[in-house]
């Protein structure tokens, strides 16, 4: 049986965002921005950046609230938040947003393994899953997978997301393998002289994606293209050799899978993370995007 989403009263989908001030958590709020009308954000997390999540919180009028860094637990900038929102300190405090009745989806973006506990606590409160955390399926996701129904765990990475949605009213059993697609980063083509003398700067500088600076750099030496395979190979229950990694620099095709009559579903669009995120919360339906749109008749 499909998983079946919870909506608030008034028919919204009620939205907490672990980690609102990286990257992936900042669009995500601009997806919110966007959809007010369809989207309600109801907790909001971050690990130490108070004065953006107060911010963020005064906003949204957000109810609830979680600062994971203890040592910024007591910032005189929390004073600040909205009259009547709810304050925890800890790692547990943001777990326990995801348990939240008021919460129907729970967008994990939190940076690294500390988002493994909570994106336990949403899938064993029957909350949906929009996961932009790659590390909680790399390190653990032989104990998520199984907790997750039909429908239930929603991939934020836009290759995920992509091969999520190649996969739709398709047999799985007919696939002959995936696609996963790669920028190659700022140093494809380099030689290993070149390599040796990069820059931190280099690596920062990402031809097609802006990105928080951990996942940049990880793209960079291609290690976030090895954590994506893992990642696919627990969403998509298949092995490692059943996942292609092919280079496509202008990042518009953002995976693919081939089926056993030849036959290639590829996804294509905007190299924006606000497409994949607004998926995660629309699914199954689709919304007006708060992206750019691509001419194809442009494309070189």
């Amino acid at each position: 049986m499909s998983f079946q989403t919870t909506y608030g009263p008034d028919g919204r989908l009620r939205v907490a965002i672990l980690g609102c001030t990286g990257s992936i958590g900042t669009q995500a709020l601009d997806v919110c921005r966007q959809h007010a009308d369809l989207l309600q954000v109801t907790a909001l997390s971050v690990n130490s950046s108070t004065s953006e999540l107060v911010a963020a919180a005064r906003e949204f009028s957000v109810p609830a609230v979680a600062v994971a860094d203890v040592a910024h637990g007591d910032d005189a900038v929390l004073q600040e938040l909205p009259e009547g929102t709810k304050i925890g300190v800890g790692a547990q405090a943001v777990c326990e947003l995801a348990r939240r009745d008021d919460v129907d989806c729970v967008l994990v973006a939190i940076v690294g393994a500390a988002g493994l506990e909570a994106s336990h606590a949403a899938l064993t409160s029957n909350k949906r899953l929009a996961l932009a955390n790659k590390e909680s399926l790399v390190v653990g996701g032989d104990l998520l997978m199984p907790l997750a129904q039909p429908g239930q765990l929603i991939p934020v990475d836009s290759e995920h997301s992509a091969i999520y949605q190649c996969y739709l009213g398709e047999n799985p059993r007919e696939a002959h393998c995936i696609w996963l697609t790669c920028s190659g980063g700022p140093f494809f083509g380099r030689t290993r002289g070149e390599l040796d003398r990069v820059t931190r700067a280099d690596a920062l500088a990402h031809p097609t994606w802006a990105m928080g600076a951990k996942i940049t750099v990880d793209s960079a030496t291609l290690m976030n293209k090895g954590l994506e395979r893992i990642e696919a190979m627990h969403l998509f229950n298949c092995d490692l050799d059943f996942i292609n990694v092919v280079v496509q620099r202008q990042s518009k095709i953002h995976s693919m899978v081939e089926f056993a009559d030849g036959s290639v579903m590829a996804h294509l669009g905007a190299s924006d993370m606000r497409i994949p995120i607004q998926f995660a919360f629309s699914y199954p339906e689709r919304w007006d995007t708060p992206a750019p749109r691509i001419d194809f008749r442009e494309l070189g």
